[in-house]
């Protein structure tokens, strides 16, 4: 995985980033041979790994995940220089941390909730990383959730839900769980939920909204779910860009 990261580092320098988190469940886990029993010893080790690779060409190192240790290995290719490593989370708040405690920054990924319920994670991080004596200019907090934007409140809502509502359903199937009710999964498109649907105005005022709650540096909307038109996420990907990004850079710019 790091040599293709490295790799694309090498095509596009400085905007290659990773996300390392444990995933949502432990179905792939069959499929690897591996114990669910250890979750946590898997992620931990392997992070462990990433972050040795990363941080220089030879690497000695060992760990619980292989019975062989590393002795002055080289990965090649190598990025110039590391890549920047985000702990991904879903809410864990070991994971909270662990991100502190091992000084990288922090990316939530959330499916629901309200944004207070999700702001006391950024505080948390942030206080944590304060008392671990960390600079708190480094403190980096990013958050990842379902979104849509179109020109029309109405048609964004409306749209999305036809297609989050099927991938929804078809990925709690695969996990032998019942899948929420349309209407549970509207509700969350509301002012309170953390899924951000709607025109350009609409987004624009949520986010900032959220930052002001958070303080974070990244903001990230999955459009692309259960099938959903090329057309449809790269008209919504053009209003970000052109419509809701332009808000977000003069209202952040005041004093």
């Amino acid at each position: 995985m790091f040599q293709q990261l490295a790799t694309a580092a090498s095509i596009a320098p400085g905007r290659i980033e990773l996300v390392a988190g444990r995933g949502s469940s432990t179905i792939t886990f069959p499929l690897f041979d591996h114990d669910e029993h250890d979750y946590d010893m898997l992620y931990a080790s392997k992070l462990d790994l990433l972050m040795a690779v990363n941080a220089g060409e030879n690497v000695t190192w060992h760990g619980p995940h292989r019975r062989r240790p590393l002795q002055d290995v080289t990965v090649f290719p190598r990025p110039e220089q590391p890549l920047k490593i985000w702990l991904g989370t879903g809410g864990s708040p070991d994971s909270v941390y662990r991100a502190v405690e091992m000084g990288l920054p922090m990316f939530l990924g959330v499916l629901g909730g309200t944004p207070g319920h999700w702001a006391r994670y950024g505080h948390a991080y942030r206080e944590a990383w304060a008392q671990a004596g960390h600079p708190a200019e480094q403190a980096d907090f990013a958050i990842s959730m379902h979104g849509f934007v179109a020109e029309d409140g109405a048609e964004a809502r409306s749209t999305y839900l036809e297609y989050e509502y099927r991938m929804m359903a078809e990925g709690m199937a695969e996990l032998g769980r019942p899948a929420p009710s349309r209407a549970d999964r509207a509700a969350s498109y509301g002012p309170e939920g953390m899924v951000f649907v709607g025109g350009p105005d609409e987004i624009a005022e949520r986010i900032l909204h959220l930052h002001q709650l958070f303080g974070h540096t990244r903001q990230i909307l999955q459009m692309d779910v259960g099938g959903m038109p090329q057309r449809d996420f790269l008209r919504g990907i053009e209003l970000l860009g052109t419509k809701v990004l332009p808000q977000l850079r003069a209202e952040l710019a005041k004093p």
